[in-house]
This record gives structure tokens, C-alpha cells and sequence, in this order.
């Protein structure tokens, strides 16, 4: 397994990465993800964890949690050292970056998280929380699914919805999970039976 990183995110203070298909087992997948997050120098003992019932909602944390956090997709924080973790496997990861007010968020978007734009919740969470502008957000979408392998373009519509929310900075690593199935989990191309890519984001 590789941790990716991102250009636009490979900034002083920031860590990031976004885990790629294992030779491990499926029931043995977790645990090597969170070993290899702790060798990659994330204090995974801390990570948070988002719970990701597939909606739009958004929590700003400033501690570890015990369990994942509950009915939330995304999640923000400020506090260094605390790694925010959701998790895909066609979907799209985004990170939002806040160099200004050094905040940070991960989101999980899927086809029904991108219908109730996920994108400008947790932008209206940083605004609110660490007074964010969208103007100075690095905002990046790592590997999802895309067309001809799903239906619905919901990568483009993250682009429109960044854009339309006035987000200065705007990049999408343009990669389809579907179609690289020996680098990414596709849960649409594996008909269900497949892990999970973790995307992670820490202030450092």
C-alpha cells in the first residue's frame, strides 16, 4: 500500500495522504492502515474519525474521539496534531486548507453528500468556527469515481459547487477509482465486496 499525496497540499505545516489499495486482507485492512498512518508520523491514537452516514453535516472537533464522530460526512478543526480521517471507495476525499487561520477540513462527498452540497456546508463550518473566507481555501478532490463508470458526475459538480462558493483555489487529482482497480477500491466496479481508502489531513 502507497500513501498519495497532493501538489497543491505538500505545504510547511500540513500533512496529509490518501491511502491506496492493499495486498492485505479486507478484515485485516484497518489495522494496516492505521500502522502505516503512524510510520507515515500521523499520532493515529488521536485521529478522528468521521461516521459518514452519506448526508451533509459538519462538526468542528478539538480532540481525539473514542468512537467515530456521529451523523457527520465531514470534519474541521484548527487544533495541531489531530488527524481528521474520512473514509471512500468511490466517492470523493476533499481537503480544505485555510493557510490564513491555519483550519483545516476533510469531507466525504458522495452522490447524495454532493446533492446537499457538502462542499458549502463545510465551508459555512470554517466560516463560522475559525472565520474563513472562501477566497483564501486551498481546496483539493483526490481519486473518485467518474463517468463512463458511474452515472452521475458528481466530481464536476464538487468543482461547481467550490467555485460557486467562491473557493480561490481549486484542484482535482482527475483520477477515476473504477478505472484503476489495482491502485484504488471501486465499491461500484466490485459490486459492494472491497475496502476502504482512508484520506487524511493534520495540522502540524
Amino acid at each position: 500500500m502507497e500513501i498519495e499525496t497532493f501538489p497543491a497540499l505538500q505545504l510547511t505545516g500540513l500533512r496529509h495522504g490518501f491511502s491506496t489499495r492493499s495486498d492485505v486482507s479486507l478484515d485485516r485492512l484497518d489495522a494496516e492502515l492505521q500502522d502505516s498512518f503512524q510510520a507515515a508520523a500521523f499520532p493515529m491514537a488521536d485521529a478522528v474519525h468521521a461516521e459518514q452516514p452519506h448526508g451533509n453535516r459538519v462538526r468542528a472537533v478539538d480532540r481525539p474521539w473514542r468512537a467515530r464522530v456521529p451523523e457527520v460526512d465531514a470534519l474541521a478543526t484548527n487544533t495541531p496534531g489531530l488527524p481528521l480521517v474520512v473514509r471512500v471507495a468511490d466517492c470523493g476525499p476533499i481537503f480544505l486548507y485555510d493557510p490564513a487561520h491555519r483550519a483545516i477540513a476533510v469531507a466525504h462527498s458522495g452522490r447524495r453528500g454532493t446533492e446537499g452540497n457538502i462542499v458549502a456546508e463545510t465551508i459555512a463550518c470554517l466560516r463560522e468556527t475559525f472565520g474563513s473566507r472562501p477566497e483564501d481555501l486551498i481546496v483539493q478532490l483526490g481519486p473518485c469515481i467518474r463517468p463512463p463508470h458511474y452515472e452521475i458526475d458528481f466530481a464536476a459538480e464538487i468543482g461547481r459547487q467550490a467555485r460557486a462558493a467562491g473557493v480561490g483555489h481549486y484542484h482535482d487529482a482527475g483520477t477515476c477509482t473504477a478505472s484503476h482497480l489495482e491502485r484504488y477500491y471501486s465499491y461500484r466496479a466490485e459490486k459492494g465486496k472491497t475496502g476502504r481508502m482512508w484520506a487524511i489531513f493534520m495540522l502540524e
